[in-house]
């Protein structure tokens, strides 16, 4: 027998690509795992990184002694026993098992760790859980059967696009044809947010929306207003609405919150760093994803104090908004991180400058094939919804992501 011949392997060797709870259950059951075995075993194969944000020393050193009990293993601070540093971040390292076992053994120790496993416990069921549906008035969205896709209806004669509609028959038209192309919502907004784009006054701002709301409102689909200002707001759901999209997350009109509760409609509140005059003048940041995830929480939390259920909180990291290309990028990549907080998430890239910069400097309206790249990469990252300029593309590249990821 040759040396070639001994150090050839009498089995194949492969690695698994399965992340879901889904296909890794199946995998087991294929090598003849029972059904009871399956359920036991399968939080052995999800492994994750987590992250704790800003615990104190001591609450840390017990946390990494944990985890290396389990198994698993938690990274701090270089500095955190030697130096005596007061706080610090972690990265838990671990299986889903050995992080939900870490979870019940916090609720045993002092310095704050009962709430941090509660915390921690709740982030990873939220990953998979089961979620309401959101109630735009009189229509349902269960979530998570499938990508919703939000077709974009400027009535603006300044959007970043080009696609700006001045004449309510043109709207309408433009609202039927994304109807009959599968668009799930119309996002109706009479003020460009492009960078540096001007305030509009209320008045005007009303006069572009009402009518459209009204007109499209009759489509069958829910329409959203897309406006930071709670008057806009107020007039559109008189008019059919039955959602709002503020770019704020709730933050420049104080009365936003209350009046999605008054109505009981979704709110989507975005990231942004910034205002839309000024968002893309240097956008920094220490530490992004942490920034936008507090940013969203912290709407959230204005949200639920004025009566708004939490899973009616639709997130948006806010592509384009105070980012950079290489920031949003990373969005992009790192999207699913907003899963853990169990509320629906909205992604919209569509036409953005972000995109036109990838592809060497081509216009918005070229660059719908780069739109369905980011449509499909969202919904593998967990969008629940896409907000597009494109629909019927859109709507096609979104069936095929949902065929792969949610199993439609």
């Amino acid at each position: 027998m040759t040396d070639k011949q001994k150090r050839r392997a009498d089995c194949g060797v492969r690695v698994l690509a399965v992340a879901t709870p889904g296909a890794v259950a199946r995998e087991l059951a294929r090598v003849g795992c029972s059904a009871a075995g399956v359920e036991i075993m399968l939080p052995k194969g999800l492994f994750r990184l987590v992250r704790l944000e800003q615990v104190p020393a001591t609450a840390a050193n017990i946390i990494k002694q944990e985890m290396l009990a389990l198994g698993g293993d938690a990274v701090v601070h270089w500095q955190t026993v030697a130096h005596g540093i007061e706080r610090t971040d972690i990265v838990l390292l671990g299986t889903a098992r050995q992080l939900l076992r870490l979870a019940e053994k916090l609720h045993a120790n002092p310095f704050g760790l009962p709430g941090t496993g509660e915390a921690l416990r709740t982030v990873l069921q939220n990953l998979h859980a089961e979620r309401a549906p959101l109630r735009c008035g009189p229509y349902t969205l269960p979530l998570g059967v499938k990508t919703y896709i939000m077709g974009i209806i400027n009535v603006t004669p300044d959007s970043f696009s080009g696609d700006g509609l001045c004449d309510l028959d043109a709207v309408r038209a433009q609202g039927e044809r994304m109807v009959a192309e599968g668009a799930d919502i119309l996002d109706v907004g009479g003020e460009s947010t492009r960078p540096g784009a001007p305030p509009v006054c209320l008045a005007e701002e009303l006069t572009r929306v009402l009518p459209a709301v009204a007109a499209l409102a009759e489509l069958g689909v829910p329409v959203s207003v897309d406006t930071t200002k709670s008057a806009v707001a107020r007039a559109a759901l008189d008019a059919g609405a039955a959602m709002i999209n503020d770019i704020s997350g709730l933050r420049f009109d104080p009365q936003m919150a209350a009046l999605a509760a008054e109505f009981a409609v979704p709110v989507v509140v975005m990231h942004m760093q910034g205002t839309p005059g000024d968002m893309q003048q240097a956008p920094h940041y220490d530490d992004m994803m942490s920034e936008i995830c507090a940013s969203l929480q912290q709407s959230t939390e204005i949200a639920e104090a004025a009566g708004i259920e939490r899973n009616q909180v639709i997130l948006d990291p806010g592509f384009g908004f105070g980012k950079t290309p290489a920031h949003n990028m990373e969005l992009l990549r790192r999207l699913g991180e907003l899963r853990g907080y169990g509320q629906p998430l909205l992604f919209a890239a569509s036409r953005k400058s972000t995109l036109g910069a990838i592809l060497g400097g081509l216009p918005p309206e070229e660059r719908v094939e780069a739109t369905v790249a980011t449509t499909a990469l969202a919904i593998n990252n967990g969008a629940d919804i896409v907000r597009v300029h494109d629909v019927q593309a859109n709507v096609h590249a979104a069936k095929v992501a949902d065929a792969m990821v949610r199993g439609q």
